[in-house]
């Protein structure tokens, strides 16, 4: 449930710098039926949850509308102000920030409709959810941990050559080489990102159990009631965690993923050609118009 959270965000601002501009205000318009998809598919709500959850998410975008697409229009204005010169990693982790920032708003206004779904969900609900879990832990492993070193990392080039062209357009040879030296050096260990992983879901499985055998017997099924304020602040703490992993040393190599992805997205911006910066800042300000036109949206 948590990653509605991350997804929606997603939906509303950083995935946007991935995506056509033309495509930008239809993939925002569709994300409250995709996420009330996504979240189905995970709990195979029944009736009475599916009102109750796409009540919650029509209000969760309707406040995010208003309140924070000005605020990512306003940044998009600002880095296109950065597209036109060279750049520090620094300036890159503190617009990185920033996101993370959105990311914990998104995710305080999504607690307590979460823990009030928590409080509802059965034991063949909470096993559904246990198999989705392990079926995305296989889509993990395919796309992360299985083939040689050489077709994961090309896998991983790939893609990061499209996002990046997205951004600059076509990349010269010597561009891509950047970016493959960038991955290879790269701190990231898909075997201690499936560990993290598979720890999340089995300690989001434990806190909605928790909750529901401490709050469970004093709050209505029906959802007419408050939640609890201990279930909703158990479901805070279980959203926080996510960003500050308690797992020894964890926190530390995320530090680190972020300060050499940084570096990473500083060193190819500051090889692009005036071109190439040109045709990011038209690109920004393509999704800038997009972002205000949604936020004008009735």
């Amino acid at each position: 449930m948590r990653r509605i959270i991350a997804r929606t965000l997603l939906f509303a601002g950083v995935l946007l710098a991935l995506v056509a501009c033309s495509a930008a205000r239809v993939a925002y318009n569709q994300a409250p039926s995709l996420a009330y998809w996504w979240i189905d598919g995970y709990a195979d709500l029944n009736d009475g949850q599916s009102v109750q959850l796409r009540q919650d998410i029509d209000r969760f975008f309707d406040w995010h509308r208003r309140q924070e697409l000005p605020v990512y229009a306003s940044r998009l204005v600002q880095w296109q102000a950065l597209a036109a010169q060279d750049i520090t990693a620094d300036q890159v982790c503190q617009q990185f920030d920033a996101l993370r920032a959105a990311y914990l708003r998104a995710g305080e206004r999504g607690v307590e409709p979460l823990a009030r779904l928590a409080l509802q969900l059965s034991p063949e609900q909470l096993q559904h959810l246990a198999r989705h879990q392990e079926k995305g832990n296989q889509g993990f492993e395919k796309e992360f941990l299985r083939g040689s070193a050489e077709q994961r990392l090309e896998n991983r080039l790939d893609k990061a050559i499209d996002r990046y062209e997205t951004l600059y357009g076509t990349l010269t040879d010597s561009q891509r080489r950047l970016i493959q030296t960038g991955l290879q050096q790269s701190p990231f260990d898909p075997q201690r990102s499936q560990a993290e992983r598979q720890r999340r879901q089995a300690a989001l499985l434990q806190t909605i159990r928790l909750l529901q055998a401490t709050q469970g017997s004093a709050w209505a099924d029906n959802g007419s009631r408050p939640v609890p304020a201990a279930a909703v602040e158990a479901a805070r703490a279980y959203v926080q965690r996510l960003l500050k992993s308690p797992t020894p040393g964890y926190a530390d190599h995320t530090e680190a993923l972020v300060r050499h992805g940084c570096a990473q997205f500083a060193a190819l911006h500051n090889s692009t050609s005036p071109s190439q910066r040109e045709h990011a800042a038209q690109v920004l300000q393509g999704y800038a118009d997009d972002l205000r036109a949604l936020a004008r949206q009735d």
